[in-house]
């Protein structure tokens, strides 16, 4: 059990903090990063239920199960959470903070589930299922995260609404497209999902990249709006 756990946490936790460690200017408080870890680990309990029912009483087509049960469902979730329990935080205060936060609940989500693989399948499938199905959460987190990031703090208020339309759409379709992947390849799966895997890190990291961007020039600003307002205090007292 002990090794179990382990197997299932520790390639959770490596990525987690590989994304934590990349916030080049303001990392986030451990305790809300943990705590969206947490949040992520319960939902997985009510997703799967919900699936178990989709996939019995609906359908268990391929194209439903891996666009609609996986991607839209699971997704759905995460930036509910994302949503209602960080996008409001004062502590979300620039847009890498947006990849922190959603790759934490999407990896909260991989554990368990990587949990109960591992225990009723065995130790034998750890390695494919991290460097597969947990990185592949990992990486969604980060498109949903840059999305919302972007969405408070890039975006204008007449296409705010659609960077958050974009935050849980695009992971969406990354997630039904690597689920129909497996699903449609059945014996050569491996080798179908890997060039997959290499663009979708390929794609994450290039938007890693440019939230951090994105943090700088907010950054920047906000340092420079600060400074003209002790100019300008300075001046007045000096006037007066």
């Amino acid at each position: 059990m002990i090794a179990v756990l382990f197997a299932s946490l520790a390639p959770a936790v490596a990525l987690l903090t590989y994304f934590y460690l990349n916030d080049r200017y303001k990392q986030e408080p451990l305790r809300l990063v943990f705590r969206l870890f947490l949040f992520g680990v319960i939902i997985c309990f009510p997703v799967m239920i919900i699936q178990h029912g989709l996939r019995t009483e609906i359908s268990a087509q391929p194209l439903f199960m891996s666009y609609i049960t996986a991607g839209l469902l699971e997704e759905f979730f995460k930036w509910f959470i994302l949503y209602f329990f960080a996008y409001h935080l004062t502590e979300f205060d620039e847009p890498y903070d947006g990849i922190v936060y959603a790759v934490s609940v999407s990896l909260g989500f991989a554990a368990l589930e990587n949990f109960l693989y591992l225990f009723t399948e065995g130790l034998s499938i750890a390695f494919i299922r991290a460097l597969i199905p947990v990185s592949g959460h990992a990486l969604f987190g980060v498109i949903m995260g840059y999305y919302m990031g972007t969405a408070k703090f890039l975006a204008t208020k007449k296409n705010m609404r659609t960077y958050l339309l974009y935050s849980l759409m695009v992971p969406v379709l990354l997630h039904g497209t690597y689920d129909y992947i497996i699903y449609r390849s059945h014996m050569y799966w491996f080798w179908t999902i890997v060039p997959f895997m290499i663009w979708l890190w390929w794609f994450a990291l290039k938007h890693v990249k440019r939230a951090n961007q994105n943090s700088k020039i907010l950054l920047s600003r906000q340092k420079y709006k600060h400074t003209l307002e002790k100019e300008q205090i300075f001046v007045q007292i000096e006037s007066d």
